[in-house]
């Protein structure tokens, strides 16, 4: 059985392929056309699945798309009538959704295949429902409470599910226009971060603040009896303002959603390039502190409904590791998973297994383990490319090293004496996060690397920490956490006797955002840390994408 599962007309769109429950390869379209958080049809996606798995399209059984139109339609109509929102917006809408259903043309036009011979049936799996499956699906756990917490889709922001075996069984959702996303994304705004994804910038700014501004965040975001919550729109009404989210065919352009009232409450915007004040760090700290007690509402009435200590996660909120650092400490769930591409792309993974579990009534064949779904490349393909470049490179020495022993060593040393290494390797990271296969690397204990990396490399704000790589085996030694994270997802305490040793990763409010190595997913980066560890006795490397203000490299070429 073939399921091609889709994300499509989103921002971060996507496509996956799984073969008999299994699967196969799996990657965001921004990737391969070099745009940040790209939105349209994943044609370029869809080819890669079908290479890597040796198929045509003609071989694809199901197709599942992560967008339901007829979801909610009655709270739809309700909503249109008491509120009367922008005529514009509602038009966007239709008209986003009505694309949905030429789904088979498309592909006909660009595979040049007649639609009369695409077997595929096409499933269309509402958008949080797709969220819900693409972590409890592709969990460890038997059973589990199960959350999907983000911006918008199919008219919900969140939605609570009990996780079984093959199936999920709903428990409530949270409806438009009241959402966590929406709440985050206004001040991420107010705060001058205006492009889509910014979020994580105020998450890193909220450190050098205060709280402050908590009691004006909450008469904003209102939380309520049984698990949910609203939004006071006088502040936020963007659902009456127009378009808030532009795409087609390139990076998602969002609108400001905050109103008069909100600025007049909280003062003038800061500019992009207006240096960042006490002030600006204070709200960036409340607004961090209002969605963490929001979120934690959530997940305690999730926990109160089904009594089950193994939490799955999934949505765009879910990326803000430092809310996902502190569940154990703030809820009563005992372990939680979260896949890598938890945010708009996995809405593919997800469609594609809720049709394979939930609708086909198929056991659950796979648990995701490791991410490293994306292209690959060998070392003649990789040699070529050095070659077609060579004219770029005078003045360089290149040396092909066989020996992977060899390798490791001579790159654990170039670390250790404080060069920055460029680390591409294997196939590429499915998600957001560089995870040891197209990384750049450095030395964690040399405290200035931070605003080198910045200054020089990234080209970014003074105040975004660098995350750490470490063997599994140590990671107690170097954190306040028993349940590790293995995708870079959650930020946690690191121990007081270890800060000096690793300031390049550790944040100024004493945490950092760990990538747990296991040897058995990824045993080239594992050797290559384990000699870091021969060298220095630290087994830990500071680990950030290979990028600058881009998509993180995919190819060679890139």
């Amino acid at each position: 059985m073939i399921i091609l599962g889709l994300n499509i007309y989103h921002p971060d769109a996507s496509a996956c392929l799984l073969k008999d429950g299994r699967l196969i390869a799996a990657i965001e379209e921004g990737r391969l056309v070099r745009i940040k958080h790209w939105a349209g049809f994943p044609l370029e996606s869809i080819k890669y699945c079908l290479r890597e798995a040796n198929l045509s399209l003609q071989d694809i059984d199901y197709i599942a798309l992560n967008r339901d139109p007829k979801a909610n339609m009655y709270k739809k109509l309700i909503f249109t009538i008491t509120n009367r929102p922008s005529l514009s917006l509602f038009g966007d809408r239709l008209g986003n959704l009505s694309r949905l259903k030429e789904t088979k043309n498309i592909l006909s036009r660009h595979f040049s295949v007649p639609v009369r011979n695409i077997n595929a049936k096409v499933f269309y799996i509402e958008h949080h429902r797709a969220h819900l499956g693409s972590s409890f699906f592709v969990s460890p756990f038997e059973k589990a409470s199960v959350v999907s917490v983000d911006g918008f889709g199919d008219f919900s922001s969140c939605m609570v599910a009990r996780g079984q075996k093959d199936r999920l069984d709903f428990c409530y959702e949270v409806n438009y226009p009241h959402s966590l996303g929406i709440f985050y994304t206004a001040f991420t705004q107010f705060l001058g971060f205006s492009r889509f994804g910014d979020e994580y910038k105020v998450m890193g700014l909220s450190a050098f603040g205060k709280p402050k501004y908590l009691r004006e965040m909450e008469k904003i975001l209102i939380l309520k009896p049984k698990g949910k919550f609203s939004l006071d729109t006088s502040y936020l009404p963007f659902f009456k303002k127009g378009i808030i989210l532009e795409w087609e065919n390139r990076e998602p352009s969002l609108q400001e959603a905050f109103s008069e009232k909100f600025i007049k409450k909280f003062g003038p915007p800061r500019k992009y390039n207006e240096e960042v004040s006490s002030f600006h760090t204070d709200i960036a700290a409340s607004v961090q502190l209002a969605y963490e007690n929001a979120f934690f509402h959530i997940l305690n009435y999730a926990y109160k409904l089904n009594s089950i200590p193994y939490l799955c996660l999934a949505g765009g909120c879910v990326q803000n590791s430092l809310a996902n650092g502190k569940i154990s400490n703030n809820t009563s769930f005992k372990q939680v998973y979260i896949q890598p591409a938890a945010s708009d792309s996995g809405g593919a993974l997800g469609a594609a297994y809720y049709l394979y579990n939930q609708i086909l009534v198929n056991k659950r064949e796979f648990v995701m383990e490791n991410a490293y779904w994306g292209p690959g490349f060998d070392d003649d393909y990789i040699g070529r490319g050095i070659e077609s470049c060579a004219n770029r490179l005078s003045g360089c020495s290149i040396e092909r090293i066989a020996d992977q022993n060899m390798l490791c060593r001579k790159i654990a040393g170039f670390i250790s004496e404080g060069k920055i290494i460029g680390w591409f390797q294997g196939r590429m990271e499915w998600g957001p996060r560089a995870l040891g296969n197209r990384s750049i690397l450095a030395d964690p204990r040399r405290k200035e690397i931070k605003s080198i990396l910045n200054n020089r490399i990234k080209k970014r704000e003074w105040f975004r920490p660098f995350a750490p790589a470490i063997l599994i085996e140590k990671f107690g030694d170097y954190f306040k956490e028993s349940s590790p994270d293995h995708f870079m997802s959650s930020i946690y305490p690191v121990r007081e006797t270890k800060k000096k040793v690793i300031p390049a990763v550790t944040h100024v409010d004493g945490t950092a955002r760990p990538q747990v190595v296991i040897q058995k997913d990824n045993p080239l980066f594992w050797q290559l840390i384990k000699e870091f560890e021969s060298l220095t006795g630290v087994p830990v490397i500071l680990n950030t994408s290979f990028n600058e203000n881009e998509p993180i490299v995919c190819t060679p070429k890139d």
